[in-house]
This record gives C-alpha cells, sequence and structure tokens, in this order.
C-alpha cells in the first residue's frame, strides 16, 4: 500500500487594505468572504498536495497620516484560523472606506508595519505572506512625520524599509526564504520600485482609481494559494 505524503506548512498572512473611499468593492469582497477564507485556501492548497498545519492572519488597514489623524493606520493582532475566524471577520467588517485626502496613500508605512509583524520564526517548514490592495500610488516614506501619531520607529527612508525586506546578502526582518509578497497595486512610484527590486514580490497592477474592481475572489486564492 502506497502512503500518501502531503507537504504541511505553516502560514502567516498579514492583509494591507487601503481603507480609503474608491476602495468599497475590495473592502466588501474581502468583508463578504471572511468568514470562508480559511476553507477555501485549504481547498486550493490540498488539490496542489500540500496541507496547511496553521494559518494565522493579520489586517492592516491604511489611509493616510496628514488627512486622517488616528484613522490614518488601524491595526491588529494575528488571527489564528479557524478558531478565530469570527473574531477575524467581525474585525474586517468593521473597516470603512472613508478618507484619505489626495489620491496618494500611506502605504509604504502599512508595508513596514506589516514586514515587522511578530512571524512564527519557529516552524520548520512556513510561509510568511503579506498581500497589499490598492488603488492609490503611495507618498514617500516619511511624508506624514509631522502628524503627532506617526510612528516613531518607522523606517526612515525607502531604502531603509528596502533592509527590512532584506535579501540574499541582507537578513531583514522577515524569514528570506519564507517570505512572499502580493501586490495588487498600481504602476505607480514606490509599488513599481518594490515590485522591479525587490525578491519574492508579485505584482498584479491594478487600474488607479477604480477601487481593485477587476479583482475576482477566486483571483486572490489563487494568487495567494501560489505563493504558498
Amino acid at each position: 500500500m502506497q502512503t500518501e505524503f502531503k507537504m504541511t506548512y505553516n502560514v502567516d498572512m498579514v492583509f494591507c487594505i487601503d481603507a480609503t473611499g474608491s476602495m468599497s468593492p475590495v473592502i466588501d469582497l474581502v468583508k463578504k468572504n471572511a468568514l470562508n477564507f480559511y476553507n477555501d485556501v485549504q481547498t486550493v492548497m490540498r488539490k496542489k498536495g500540500k496541507v496547511i498545519n496553521s494559518l494565522r492572519v493579520r489586517a492592516i488597514a491604511f489611509r493616510d497620516y496628514l488627512a486622517d489623524g488616528d484613522d490614518a493606520m488601524l491595526l491588529t493582532n494575528f488571527f489564528d484560523l479557524p478558531d478565530q475566524a469570527d473574531d477575524f471577520s467581525r474585525c474586517i467588517k468593521s473597516i470603512r472606506a472613508t478618507g484619505g485626502g489626495d489620491e496618494p496613500e500611506d502605504g509604504l508605512e502599512a508595508l513596514g508595519y506589516a514586514i515587522k509583524s511578530k512571524w512564527n520564526m519557529e516552524a520548520k517548514k512556513k510561509r510568511q505572506i503579506i498581500v497589499v490592495w490598492t488603488d492609490a500610488s503611495t507618498h514617500e516614506i516619511g511624508y506624514g512625520r509631522s502628524e503627532k501619531n506617526y510612528p516613531q520607529k518607522m523606517a526612515r527612508d525607502f531604502s531603509e524599509l528596502t533592509s527590512w525586506w532584506g535579501n540574499n546578502q541582507m537578513e531583514g526582518f522577515i524569514d528570506q526564504a519564507a517570505k512572499r509578497l502580493i501586490l495588487f497595486a498600481p504602476e505607480a512610484p514606490y509599488w513599481s520600485q518594490v515590485a522591479d527590486n525587490w525578491d519574492n514580490v508579485i505584482h498584479c497592477p491594478s487600474q488607479a482609481g477604480k477601487g481593485v474592481a477587476e479583482l475576482d475572489y477566486n483571483q486572490i486564492i489563487d494568487t495567494i494559494s501560489n505563493t504558498i
């Protein structure tokens, strides 16, 4: 009798969601499917001969420090799925698409917070995945530094943020073998630099100002699952 062996992974994901006004379509899509997310990812992974042993998901909703003050960056801890699926769903459903001020948002700060997440570093076979959804370009990092609620320990500039991600010659704050970054973002300054110059990045260009409306849920699940 032949025994079927499957690869087992411990997966951490951070969702960075642009929560400004035009992003209602993708926010509503994520809200609608939050409770089913764990089972849907597991189903796709089983078809690939892989099993997720543990799945943790964290959310970061971002806007603009200068325009939105205390509502510029909303962060959660990791939720263990499926045990905390209801809590995760309630969290996602609390996000409202509003604010943002000018068109560029503070997406690089959201990415900085995501990179410095409290990742599971103990598992032998693991993936650490950041997913960014935005239809806007991003300010240069530090654009909102004059605001009192701006994070004190944020990267000083894009070069330092790049070092946080790390590369083959330089360790960052995320496991170099496990890390993956998926950008559903426009082909715009900084997002394009990240896509072109950082390793282990998948860039799915979105249409500026359209709320990533061209995305569907199956595409999101397939793209995420292909990084595991």
